[in-house]
C-alpha cells in the first residue's frame, strides 16, 4: 500500500488488519502506511461498526468511503501576518529586527506566534550565510565597546530633536550590556561612559576591546597604535588594558558590534522619538530585561544569569574613587600672549610665543 493511492480494495484489507490487532506499529509494519494514517482509519472504522462482524461489498464500501470519509484539511496557505505586511516592510526597512517586529504588531493587535514572523520575514528577504570564527574569553576578561548611530531624539534644554549616539558596552563572556545614549563622541563623554559603565557592572574588566575611535586613538596603525593621553590615563586610574582592533577589521570586535545592532533594531526598531532622559531611563531597564533576560543565540543562556552568577564576581574592584577626568592638548601660544583651549583663552608669559 505505501507510496500509492489507497483503493477500495486496500481499505477491506487494512481494516482486516486493523480488526486482528489494536497494535498500529504492527499494522504499519505489514502495510508501510503512517501511523497517523492508520489510526485515522481506525477512528473511521469504528465510527462505522466496521471492525466487528461482516464487510460489506466493495461497491457498498466504496459508497461509504466517498460519502463518510473526509479528507484532510489542506494546509494554511495566507500567512497570518499577511495582513500586517506592510508594516512588516516598513519596519525591516527600518533594520527593526524580528523579535521587535512581534512586539511592534502586537501593540497593534496581531495575535499570531513569533515564527510566524520570522517564517514571513524569511520569506521577504531569505538571509544570505554569514561566514566568522568565535572567540571566546574568560568571565571577567574582556568588554567591547562602541558607538552606534541611534536616530533623533529629543533635547530637553532646547525642545528640539538633535542626532543621538548609543553607547554600548558588551561583556564579553557573559554578553550582558551597558548603553547610554549621548549627544557627541568626544573625549570627555568618551571617558564618562566608560565610569558609568563600569559603575553600573560594579567592576571593572581586564581588558577593553574597541575600534579606532578618535576618542580614543590618536593613530590607527597595525604595529603602533597611538592611544589618547586621557585614556590611557583612565584604563591606568581603573586597571584595564586597551585593545585596539586593527584597522578596518569590525568583525574582531563582533561582539559589541551584534550589540549595537541589537540596540538599533530592537530598542529603537519602530519606536519615535523621545528625549534623551527618557529613553536613557528605560534603555537601562530593557538592559536588565529583555536584553538580559533572553535566551542568547550564541550561549544559549540569558546574559544577566551568566553575569549576576558567575562574571559579576571575576571583575576587578573599582578604584576607591572615580577618574578625574584631565584632557591634554598641544597648544600654541600665540602673538597676543593667549592660548586657545575648548574655546576659551588662557594667558602665558610672552618670551614663549610660538
Amino acid at each position: 500500500m505505501a507510496g500509492r493511492r489507497i483503493t477500495t480494495l486496500d481499505i477491506r484489507e487494512l481494516i482486516r488488519y486493523i480488526r486482528e490487532t489494536t497494535n498500529d506499529s504492527a499494522v504499519h509494519r505489514m502495510t508501510g502506511l503512517n501511523r497517523r494514517t492508520i489510526q485515522r482509519y481506525r477512528r473511521w472504522a469504528a465510527s462505522q461498526d466496521l471492525l466487528v462482524g461482516p464487510l460489506p461489498a466493495p461497491e457498498v464500501l466504496q459508497a461509504l468511503v466517498s460519502t463518510t470519509l473526509t479528507a484532510p484539511p489542506p494546509p494554511q496557505t495566507t500567512s497570518s501576518v499577511e495582513p500586517y505586511r506592510a508594516i512588516v516592510i516598513d519596519l525591516l526597512a527600518r533594520s527593526t529586527e524580528t523579535a521587535a517586529i512581534h512586539q511592534r504588531l502586537q501593540e497593534r493587535g496581531f495575535t499570531g506566534s513569533y515564527s510566524a514572523i520570522r517564517r514571513f520575514v524569511a520569506a521577504l528577504a531569505p538571509a544570505e550565510p554569514d561566514v566568522t570564527v568565535r572567540v571566546e574569553t574568560a568571565p571577567g576578561e574582556e568588554a567591547q565597546v562602541d558607538f552606534g548611530a541611534a536616530g533623533r531624539m529629543l533635547d530637553p534644554t532646547t525642545g528640539r530633536l538633535r542626532r543621538a549616539w548609543a553607547f554600548v558596552m558588551t561583556l564579553s563572556w557573559s554578553r550582558h550590556q551597558y548603553v547610554e545614549f549621548v549627544w557627541d563622541q568626544t573625549v570627555a563623554t568618551w571617558l564618562l561612559l566608560h565610569r558609568h559603565a563600569f559603575e553600573h557592572f560594579g567592576g571593572v574588566v581586564r581588558r577593553v576591546k574597541l575600534d579606532n575611535l578618535k576618542a580614543a586613538m590618536t593613530t590607527a596603525s597595525v604595529d603602533d597604535p597611538q592611544v589618547q593621553h586621557a585614556y590611557r590615563e583612565c584604563a591606568e586610574h581603573y586597571g584595564f588594558l586597551i585593545d585596539p582592533c586593527r584597522p578596518r577589521t569590525p568583525e574582531h570586535k563582533g561582539k559589541v558590534e551584534s550589540g549595537v545592532h541589537y540596540v538599533q533594531r530592537n530598542f529603537l526598531g519602530g519606536r519615535t522619538p523621545t528625549s534623551i532622559s527618557q529613553a536613557n531611563a528605560d534603555v537601562l531597564r530593557w538592559c536588565l530585561t529583555t536584553a538580559g533576560q533572553r535566551t542568547h543565540g550564541t550561549t544559549k543562556t540569558q546574559p544577566l544569569l551568566r553575569f549576576t552568577t558567575v562574571e559579576q564576581t571575576q571583575l576587578l574592584p573599582l578604584p576607591t574613587t572615580p577618574y578625574d577626568l584631565a584632557i591634554g592638548k598641544l597648544a600654541t601660544l600665540h602673538r597676543d600672549g593667549h592660548v586657545v583651549f575648548d574655546q576659551a583663552f588662557y594667558s602665558a608669559p610672552f618670551r614663549l610665543v610660538g
